[in-house]
């Protein structure tokens, strides 16, 4: 494949994109939706055959259930580009107005951020997400997926591409490098004459590669070590259902729960709970020392065994569990700061002082205070969808959404104003 092209393609219809109406922009994001809806089964044909060849080359469950899209999944993606389309356009939006004492008026106004390199490997619903935020806010975008989800990337941008053309918007607009080519990427890192950010979605060694090899700006995060900690003062009625869903409601994503931190004084009733509880839905368990001496003479020993010395460092995308027992909300605090990627870590507590406390002293981009870590998503928490997680402290924490990919441009107005 020829990036260069590619590359001067997306920068020629940024230029056209990020001067669109914002009607305009709208009704692309609304046509990707419907064309998503009337062609719901050639979608999930060409999915089932990356299904077919990943289970072939031995993709694990969850990675197979990454790459998954069936008819629901797509609904709620379709669902989910009609929220996006109407909220409000960042663009343009005009923010910290004031006047200088020589008479200048200042302001700061937003504008799309240009071209986006966007990295990722088995989740096809990104295809989507990003291609209706960054049209949307009036970006180009070239993507580069995993080779495990080739045909249903195909597919879908595809679609996105009769929208774009529907709407009059140029389709190349939204690009997609169809080649699983590994030195393509290192093309991509490095083609900054036409791209403005790269974001990597996936493991870790995606965000080594991608800092390593590229001359363009890099977003990271999405990988997500979540903690929950239950304080001796949790409802722990209340608290078994929060765990339960954040732990198995989608255990491949990067937002469900790894580990549960419970305080001492209630271990012993509440660590047997958490078992019994989570079983059924075929959860199995990590404990640290403490928290299996608490475990292993009960009946339910079996599904629960000594956690090793990686075990808290290991982002599961699975259905295993870690828990661990810690004296005070200090331990926690500290277990977090030594194994968290500063995704998403919560606290159970009905104690408003060590809510504060674990708010101040936790440094994740999402903190929850009883809830479960599964919000961290662009659609749940009110932005539609998100192009990626970020887990960084530049320009972007948490979910990405409409604001997060866009800059600012200074504007000053003057009566012929000159410097003195």
């Amino acid at each position: 494949m020829d990036l260069q092209l590619i590359g001067r393609k997306a920068k020629e219809s940024f230029e056209v994109l990020a001067r669109a109406d914002s009607r305009v922009r709208e009704n692309a994001v609304l046509w990707i939706a419907d064309e998503l809806d009337q062609h719901v089964a050639e979608i999930i044909a060409a999915n089932q055959e990356d299904i077919r060849l990943g289970q072939q080359a031995g993709l694990t469950p969850a990675l197979i259930d990454r790459l998954m899209l069936n008819e629901s999944r797509l609904q709620g993606i379709s669902q989910d580009l009609r929220a996006l389309a109407v909220l409000p356009d960042p663009i343009g939006e005009i923010f910290d107005q004031r006047t200088l004492p020589n008479g200048l008026k200042l302001w700061r106004q937003r504008v799309p951020l240009g071209v986006l390199g966007v990295i990722y490997e088995s989740r096809p619903n990104v295809t989507i997400d990003v291609s209706g935020l960054a049209i949307k806010t009036g970006n180009a975008a070239i993507l580069r997926g995993g080779k495990e989800t080739l045909h249903s990337n195909r597919a879908l941008v595809k679609i996105v591409q009769t929208a774009l053309n529907r709407s009059g918007l140029p389709p190349d607009s939204i690009q997609f490098i169809d080649d699983p080519d590994r030195r393509l990427v290192e093309e991509l890192l490095r083609l900054n004459e036409y791209v403005d950010v790269i974001i990597p979605r996936g493991g870790a060694g995606l965000h080594q590669f991608c800092r390593q090899y590229a001359t363009i700006p890099v977003i990271t995060g999405g990988i997500g070590i979540c903690h929950l900690f239950v304080d001796a003062s949790a409802d722990l009625e209340k608290s078994l259902p929060l765990i339960y869903n954040a732990k198995t409601q989608r255990p491949s994503v990067c937002n469900a729960l790894d580990t549960v931190l419970v305080h001492e004084s209630v271990a012993d009733e509440f660590l047997p709970q958490i078992v019994r509880y989570l079983t059924p839905a075929g959860v199995a368990f990590k404990a640290d020392p403490l928290a299996y001496r608490y475990l292993r003479d009960s009946d339910i020993s079996g599904i629960v065994s000594p956690a090793g010395p990686e075990d808290f460092d290991t982002e599961w995308l699975s259905l295993v569990l870690g828990l661990k027992v810690v004296p005070d909300l200090s331990a926690a605090i500290q277990h977090i700061h030594a194994h968290s990627t500063h995704h998403s870590d919560g606290i159970l507590t009905a104690d408003s002082a060590n809510a504060e406390r674990f708010i101040h002293e936790v440094d994740s981009a999402a903190v929850y205070i009883n809830a479960s870590t599964r919000f961290t998503d662009g659609a749940q928490l009110g932005l539609g969808a998100e192009v990626a997680v970020s887990t960084q402290r530049l320009h972007a924490r948490g979910p990405m959404g409409l604001p997060e990919l866009t800059t600012y441009k200074w504007v000053v107005v003057g009566e012929y104003t000159v410097r003195k």
